[in-house]
């Protein structure tokens, strides 16, 4: 009678799973972002179970194979339940500004937001947590021969008039003071302007659709840079996999005069670059005065004053560190901004081809019914 429960008992131990096999869940806030995505289907593409909290229920994550956390960071209760069974998390949720009166917005997410993520795991066993901040707490400078690492200084002087780049050096605080008070496995991840294909919303790639327009009316004086979104999400993830806790790393593809960056769209799409030269505080005040104007008159000027602010500054870093310690090579540039042109010239409702419409056929529908049809969309 003995053989066949000893039978019974190694089939179940084949049926059922070990511990050590338990897949984990990894918690990704702003999962429905620029970046958001393309890190989740890396993630779901890895064999990960990924979890994304969002203010509202998003059917292509859910389609995707993520499990949707409805909820926000403001508040406490939607937190935890969303952290809870998390050993891994990539904070992501983040909000682009240049309207200074919408400051109180992204200082709620970026900041608050932060701390009250963080504040939610002190007792929890967490692996890691991979922080989105950006390149522009440091790497911002006035002039052409500035280069900003890891280490350099908070570019709080420059950036103090613009909320979305102060509130990410404050929230970068916050993790400090997590890390040196409760020892939390930070990694703090700081990309600039991200470029590739999926940005629906227009946070990054702002500028190229300006240009695809024939927007941009003159030379800007400063200098940018800019990463592959793609490649971005590939360095979130060497960071989780591979970056002690407390390091910071900068993730740039290249540095280039605004000028030159013109040229090269110039070169992609045949669409000619403005060709004349404005100074700085010429192009600002020109802005600023047609920002006023359009708003007296209930509109929104297509090029923004803090926009062309920031323009005459130089944003060049570093990455070398990130490309030595996290393996990461980004891809070429040109083909970053081919794979943008691209995408907006397909997605974007300014520049996709329209559609025509099916006629429908005519053993389904009356040959009247057509007919009526067809002369009403004439203006018959």
């Amino acid at each position: 009678m003995a053989a066949p429960q000893r039978l019974v008992i190694c089939s179940l131990a084949v049926l059922l799973p070990s511990p050590s096999s338990t897949t984990m869940t990894t918690l990704v806030t702003g999962g429905t972002g620029f970046l958001g995505r393309h890190l989740v289907q890396k993630l779901l593409d890895r064999g990960e179970d990924v979890r994304v909290l969002t203010r509202s229920f998003d059917l292509e994550l859910a389609d995707m194979g993520a499990e949707v956390v409805e909820g926000s960071l403001s508040e406490a209760e939607d937190v935890r339940r969303a952290v809870d069974g998390i050993e891994r998390i990539y904070h992501l949720a983040g909000k682009v500004e240049r309207d200074r009166s919408r400051a109180h917005l992204m200082y709620d997410l970026h900041v608050e937001g932060t701390r009250r993520l963080l504040g939610s795991l002190v007792d929890r066993n967490i692996e890691k947590i991979v922080y989105a901040s950006t390149s522009g707490t440091v790497g911002v400078g006035e002039g052409p021969d500035f280069l900003a690492s890891e280490d350099s200084p908070t570019a709080e002087t420059i950036v103090k008039n613009w909320p979305y780049y102060l509130s990410k050096i404050y929230a970068e605080r916050v993790c400090e003071k997590f890390i040196g008070k409760h020892d939390m496995p930070i990694v703090m991840m700081r990309p600039t302007l991200l470029l590739g294909p999926g940005d629906r919303k227009q946070s990054s790639t702002g500028d190229v659709v300006l240009f695809l327009k024939r927007k941009i009316p003159a030379q800007m004086s400063g200098g940018m840079s800019f990463v592959d979104v793609r490649d971005t999400a590939d360095a979130f993830i060497a960071a989780m996999d591979k970056a002690p806790a407390g390091e910071s790393y900068l993730l740039g593809s290249q540095n280039l005069p605004i000028v030159d960056f013109l040229k090269r769209l110039e070169e992609i799409t045949g669409i000619p670059r403005p060709k004349m030269p404005v100074p700085g505080k010429a192009a600002v005040m020109g802005a600023r005065l047609l920002d006023r104007t359009m708003r007296a008159f209930g509109k929104k000027a297509e090029v923004d004053p803090v926009s062309v602010e920031m323009a005459q500054y130089y944003w060049y870093i570093d990455s070398s560190k990130a490309q030595e310690e996290l393996d990461w090579q980004p891809r070429s540039p040109n083909e970053t901004l081919r794979d943008t042109v691209r995408w907006i010239q397909k997605n974007h409702p300014e520049f996709a081809p329209k559609r025509k419409r099916r006629k429908p056929p005519e053993e389904f529908v009356p040959k009247e019914t057509v007919e009526f049809a067809e002369k009403m969309a004439n203006g018959e």
